[in-house]
């Protein structure tokens, strides 16, 4: 078994999650009902076809997890597409690829604090989505504290909660449609060949990647992990299966029964409650609230505990290469976690999460900011397993070290392009400060260098 002693390392970190507990954060990440949230924009740039903007999605995703899964094996350390560039290609690219995917993970709990906070203050207008969003994050920040067991202990029990409401709402959707409540025909949220264009499909499955964000999360625990570097890959391609089923499915079923498709496809879901709506007219205001409340716990306590762990996890990686400030490297002697980095993520959440739930349309802002960054580290995380295995390994392995990373690339390339118009603006601005930040780094003789390499 691959140590971090073998790559310049210390083994700081605790090791004691397993098979399961990886797969379970993943699920956790991913959230197992994450379509509830962004259900109504999926389905107004897809023009109903929801289900398919998910299979589109998991296409692009699958590839990315096998191409994890190499890098995970060769390199078992934390900083997820950061180490895997800068160990597969070279340590600039690497700064590159974990400069890109800050804007993933600096983001995502930010996003995920202001989704639930905006839904809870629906049902409990009384408290502001500040109010909410400062409690989820001290919530979040203690438990993280507290060590990794302990938000694998809370994970376990969140997912559990998660898949009885899925559960309960899939029950319900069946019976819905048995009495013939489908509101079109039952292929439409795969394919409608009246609204189907390729910059159609591709530009819906940009914002619901958003849902699969979070099995590459996993990789972040790479140095937490006690069993064989194999098993983190697998876990990551397991989560991602499971997910990816659990997607479509509840995706497929809500889209068949959303009232008001028209409207929904012409204005947008501005409040964010068509899944709600759509679950109140399949079974009822019960069924609205409870996907709502699920939806609030599960993207600002489940979600964004595991999504706090996995940030501090990359900032941790960076901060110890120098190529973050090295205080962010900081492990706590009792509980071996990286205190500092969790403390800061906590800090941005706040900052980011209360400036724009002052925006009208924050949350799709963040959303499409997140989705930016991610996918760039991945194009890079393909180029990686190419250089690694096939330049300088090479191996012999076309399909896996090859043709899967290419193919991915291609698709990504695709939902990138297709994205967000201010979001590829502002994530473009991001990428030239980075390469500002690498450029001057060189100026002052301190280019990245990662300790393998130090002589």
């Amino acid at each position: 078994m691959s140590t971090v002693e073998q790559f310049g390392y210390r083994q700081e970190l605790k090791r004691s999650l397993g098979f399961a507990d990886l797969m379970i954060y993943g699920l956790i990440f991913m959230v197992p009902i994450a379509p509830f949230g962004i259900f109504g924009s999926v389905f107004s740039i897809s023009h109903g076809m929801v289900a398919l903007a998910y299979v589109i999605g998991l296409v692009a995703m699958a590839f990315t997890a096998l191409s994890y899964a190499h890098m995970a094996r060769a390199f078992p350390m934390a900083g997820s597409v950061y180490t895997y560039a800068g160990r597969g290609i070279a340590a600039p690219v690497g700064f590159m690829a974990g400069w890109a995917i800050l804007l993933d993970y600096i983001l995502v709990p930010s996003l995920l604090y202001l989704i639930a906070s905006m839904a809870m203050n629906t049902f409990v207008p009384v408290i502001p989505v500040w109010a909410w969003l400062v409690a989820f994050v001290l919530l979040n920040t203690v438990i993280n504290y507290l060590g990794i067991q302990m938000t694998a202990r809370i994970t376990r029990i969140m997912l559990v909660a998660e898949l009885a409401v899925l559960a309960i709402f899939l029950v319900v959707g069946g019976v819905a449609l048995a009495q013939g409540k489908a509101q079109t025909g039952a292929l439409t949220p795969l394919f409608d060949s009246s609204s189907f264009t390729f910059s159609v499909a591709f530009a819906a499955a940009s914002v619901a990647v958003l849902s699969f964000l979070g099995f590459d999360g996993i990789s972040t625990l790479a140095e937490e992990n006690r069993e064989d570097a194999r098993r983190l890959g697998r876990s990551m391609v397991a989560a991602l299966a499971v997910a990816a089923v659990l997607f479509v499915v509840q995706t497929w079923v809500a889209a068949l029964l959303t009232p008001n498709r028209a409207q929904l496809i012409t204005q947008g879901d501005l409040k964010g409650n068509a899944f709600y709506d759509t679950a109140t007219f399949a079974g009822g205001p019960w069924l609205g609230v409870l996907t709502a409340v699920a939806t609030a716990i599960a993207w600002g306590f489940a979600n964004s505990l595991v999504a706090q762990a996995a940030t501090s996890r990359l900032l941790f990686a960076m901060g110890r290469d120098r190529q973050l400030p090295g205080f962010l490297a900081k492990v706590d002697p009792k509980h071996r976690v990286p205190v500092n980095a969790t403390l800061v993520v906590a800090v941005i959440s706040l900052v980011v999460g209360i400036f724009m739930s002052t925006r009208e349309n924050g949350a799709t802002e963040l959303a499409s900011l997140v989705n930016f960054g991610a996918m760039t580290a991945f194009l890079l995380l393909h180029i990686a397993v190419v250089v690694h295995y096939t330049v300088r390994q090479r191996s012999r392995n076309y399909w896996a070290h090859l043709v899967a990373p290419v193919v991915g690339f291609g698709v990504l390339v695709a939902v990138v392009i297709n994205q967000n118009v201010a979001a590829q603006w502002v994530g473009g601005v991001w990428l030239a400060a980075g390469l500002v930040v690498l450029g001057v780094s060189y100026l002052l003789g301190r280019r990245p260098v990662l300790p393998s390499e130090v002589k």
